[in-house]
């Protein structure tokens, strides 16, 4: 056994991380570019420490559209059992993967689960890496990831997945290149001369590796190594090298065998080559990077072919379990239209039934490029499912799209049941991509199409749909007849998704009109839903609960409501949801003067980083709020992101926040005409529909800007207190709830200085320095002699003026991070990083982001580079 150079500390680092599983699992994160050694490493933890442990080894594969839980079949296959049993019979994801954690406690043993390759991974393999890591501390177990980092884009999915982890559990090890040193000692075991080598391969092993095995003439490509080598091996060698090229991973034995019957001699040419390496039952490249170099070297139409042969055996083998991701990924190579057509609506429906939207939505899409070969009613049936992935993964677009034209096709073909249902999805469609005026003409179609048939469970959830429409336009009296509708018919047909679904739609009518009875229909909406296993339906019913709690400031339940809801969407991984509801608990405790509490949700909303979808609004208003009150100017950039992703959905629970929160850092920064424009442009909206808490907090803006506003007919109590003049009783309603920072403006409003000495205190301990400075102006202006210095600056400190934020991020620059990177690195979108990065440059008076660095150092904002050793290159 050779050692790994440069290695050894990295085998220890897993040995003591496996000891530890003794007292609670770990996870792993293995990282590095593509040929740095990361599988050899863990090959060779395999090997040192398999008497003392159970090695479970799962491979993502780079196929066109990859296998929905690719590497748990390959676990699965090494457990057998009931976890072997649900994949085999297309058990449900919840239970396959309650089942996995089981067997992580099975035997005396600790087991290490090894994905390697996440890079590749399926939407649904990166769902079970959050939902394992979560748990690990639960078993005695050990998750060993490897991934390439240097190919992980900004929106890379493994990125959310990393910042999902739970931090006390995770250990990051990033493999170096080899040293100047250690590439020397190569090539002296070579037998070849050291100089110039390490600057050559960058200390890359597996460009090491091959230099010294190419001889004379170094080529400059890991392509020109492979096929110089290649180049020298006998026919039948060769022939062997190349179908194994078109077969990601590696290619099973009896594959191989009945594709190109080869003699035994010519595939350990190619392992005796250094390009092969054959196990018990598969043979594939040493590295994926030399496979890719063959495969690319192929012509189109030998590549077709060898497909093609692969594919024969695949799909005529019977007894083994292919899976028909394969399938679909060697059809499409071959070019094989009839074999497309006949295995990716299957592959589609597998990923589908696993969570993999976005695998789904690459199986659909590769079929519907072949729509005119389709049967209408077949072609509408995958358009609809295509509808729905696109929608689950986020491309709203394309969803829409989608389902437009499986209308036109179920409208030609005159069913009036299946164009009723694919209108009453169009109108979710629509509404979800922000058009709620075509939302509402499907919904009404929708209803008039199915009305005309016998009532059945798609009438019964066209009618809910309505009702859902209506509920979130503050519709409330229409939305009540039909939700009740819907629930009678759904009752009489025992279709609990619908019951569910229309019981929420009751229960949040009732809360957002006031009535706390509403939280009777809400939990019975929630208890359906679990029951009949509908998590989404159940997230619905118990988030709403908790949301318009917030909404409707009904103090007295909802730090639980949310609580509760927060625990429930976690443990069943939805992430949409969970965004939300952070969202509304950072804006619930920046009420109540929990502003750490506040920042630290809204953070970790936005880290949620889920694709579409409004949701990310509900942190952005409470975060932006704080930075404007702090005196942040990032508040400028973050009020506008939340402003493009509000009026977006032309949905009032988002615009009435931003518009409030707009008019409020206007009004911090002196500027009343704007603040009192920007409450005016939503006010009648809210009035029309009836909001007490929206109506009042516009009103107030508009009030506190100087602008004439009349008492509404519908406000919440401590708004008509104060917009009826006694604003000494609006205090104290707000002080009975617990609003530090509204009973601070509220007393701002009177006209005593005791007052307003009593609205700085408030401010001061708050830490809302821009507005006790506009207090503190107005204290001023009425002559006052007491008025305070209050806190200094948090940035007086630092030499540059920057703020914390803007520290972070000059730092980053400094390391030579781009806008895209920073953003990742942060949790915040590209666009604010852009406004923190000019604000940066203005503040050290540089015109490039190398002049801000050397300014930085100089200033000691960010500490001196150190001076780079000298070593061999």
């Amino acid at each position: 056994m050779t050692d790994l150079l440069e290695r050894a500390w990295l085998l220890e680092e897993l040995d003591g991380v496996l000891a530890a599983t003794a007292t609670g699992g770990r996870v792993v994160l293995v990282a590095g570019e593509a040929g740095i050694g990361k599988s050899a490493l863990v090959r060779r933890f395999t090997e040192r420490r398999s008497a003392d442990a159970r090695f479970l080894l799962g491979t993502c594969d780079p196929l066109l559209t990859p296998r929905a839980l690719g590497p748990l079949h390959d676990i699965a296959r090494q457990t057998g059992g009931r976890l072997a049993g649900l994949l085999a019979s297309g058990g449900p994801r919840e239970a396959v993967f309650a089942a996995f954690l089981d067997e992580l406690d099975q035997g005396r043993r600790p087991r290490v689960v090894v994905v390697e390759d996440a890079h590749w991974a399926d939407e649904a393999t990166l769902d079970l890496l959050v939902f394992l890591g979560r748990r690990m501390e639960r078993t005695r177990a050990l998750l060993l990831v490897t991934y390439r980092d240097d190919e992980l884009g900004v929106d890379h999915p493994l990125r959310a997945v990393v910042g999902r982890l739970a931090p006390e559990t995770v250990r990051h090890l990033r493999l170096p290149p080899l040293s100047g040193a250690a590439v020397a000692e190569l090539a002296r075991r070579a037998g070849r001369p050291a100089a110039g080598l390490r600057s050559l391969t960058g200390g890359n092993p597996l460009l090491v590796t091959e230099v010294l095995a190419a001889g004379d003439g170094v080529p400059l490509t890991v392509r020109e190594l492979v096929l110089a080598r290649f180049g020298g091996l006998p026919a039948d060698a060769q022939e062997v090298v190349r179908l194994v090229a078109v077969v990601p991973t590696r290619a099973e034995l009896w594959l191989v065998e009945e594709a190109a019957r080869p003699a035994p001699s010519a595939v350990e040419v190619g392992v005796s080559a250094g390009l092969l390496v054959v196990g018990e039952e598969a043979v594939g490249f040493r590295h994926e990077l030399l496979r890719q170099a063959v495969e690319g070297s192929l012509s189109a139409l030998g590549r077709r072919e060898l497909n093609r042969r692969v594919l024969e055996v695949l799909a005529r083998s019977t007894g083994r379990q292919v899976d028909v991701a394969r399938l679909v990924h060697h059809a499409r190579e071959a070019g094989d239209t009839e074999a497309v057509l006949r295995y990716a609506p299957e592959a589609a429906r597998q990923a589908a039934a696993v969570a993999a939207h976005r695998e789904a939505v690459g199986h659909y899409r590769a079929v519907l490029a072949h729509a005119d070969r389709v049967p209408a009613p077949a072609r509408a049936e995958l358009l609809e499912g295509y509808s729905v992935e696109a929608y689950l993964s986020g491309l709203s677009t394309e969803a829409v799209s989608a389902r437009q034209a499986a209308v036109a096709l179920r409208e030609a073909a005159g069913d009036p049941e299946q164009l009723g249902e694919t209108l009453r999805w169009l109108s979710r469609l629509h509404w979800w991509d922000g058009n709620r005026r075509e939302a509402e003409a499907a919904a009404v179609r929708a209803i008039a199409v199915l009305e005309t048939l016998e009532p059945g469970r798609q009438l019964a959830m066209a009618y809910s749909n309505q009702a859902q429409l209506d509920m979130l336009a503050n519709r409330l009296e229409a939305a009540m007849p039909r939700a009740r509708r819907a629930v009678e018919l759904a009752r009489r047909l025992d279709d609990q998704e619908t019951l569910s679904h229309a019981l929420t739609n009751i229960g949040s009518a009732r809360l957002l009109a006031g009535d706390l009875g509403g939280r009777e229909e809400l939990e019975q909406g929630f208890e359906v839903a679990t029951a009949a296993g509908l998590e989404d339906d159940a997230a619905r019913a118990v988030g709403n609960l908790a949301t318009i709690g917030t909404e409707m400031r009904d103090y007295q339940h909802v730090g639980a409501d949310l609580d509760r809801a927060l625990a429930f969407v976690q443990a069943h991984e939805l992430a949409g949801w969970a965004q939300h509801l952070l969202g509304h608990r950072a804006r619930l405790r920046l009420d109540l003067g929990d502003w750490a509490g506040a920042e630290q949700d809204a953070r970790a909303a936005l880290a949620e980083q889920v694709k579409g979808g409004p949701r990310v609004v509900d942190a952005l208003v409470p975060l932006g709020l704080l930075q404007a009150r702090r005196g942040d100017p990032d508040a400028a950039a973050t009020l506008q992101e939340a402003t493009e992703g509000a009026f977006a959905t032309r949905e009032l629970q988002w615009i009435a926040p931003v518009a409030a929160a707009r008019a409020e850092h206007a009004w911090l920064h002196g500027d009343d005409r704007r603040a009192a424009e920007e409450a005016a442009a939503v006010l009648e909206r809210a009035v029309t529909a009836a909001h007490p808490w929206f109506t009042g907090e516009l009103a107030f803006w508009l009030r506190l800007a100087g602008a004439p506003v009349p008492v509404p007919v519908v406000v919440a109590e401590p708004y008509r207190l104060l917009l009826a003049g006694d604003w000494r009783v609006a205090a104290g309603a707000w002080q009975t709830l617990g609003c530090p920072y509204q009973r601070a403006l509220t007393l701002a409003c009177g006209d005593q200085d005791e007052a307003l000495l009593e609205a700085l205190a408030l401010l001061d301990g708050l830490g809302a320095r821009q507005t006790g400075q506009r207090l503190r102006r107005q204290l001023r202006r009425r002559g006052s002699l007491r008025v305070p210095r209050g806190p200094t600056r948090a940035t007086a400190a630092n030499p540059a003026g920057l703020t914390g934020r803007q520290v972070e991020v000059l730092g980053l620059l400094a390391e030579g991070l781009t806008d895209a990177e920073i953003a990742a690195r942060l949790s915040l979108s590209t666009k604010t990083v852009g406004h923190h990065v000019s604000a940066v440059l203005a503040k050290l008076g540089v015109g490039s982001r190398h002049q801000a660095t050397a300014a930085a150092r100089r200033l000691g904002v960010v500490p001196a580079k150190d001076r780079e050793p000298g070593g061999q290159s």
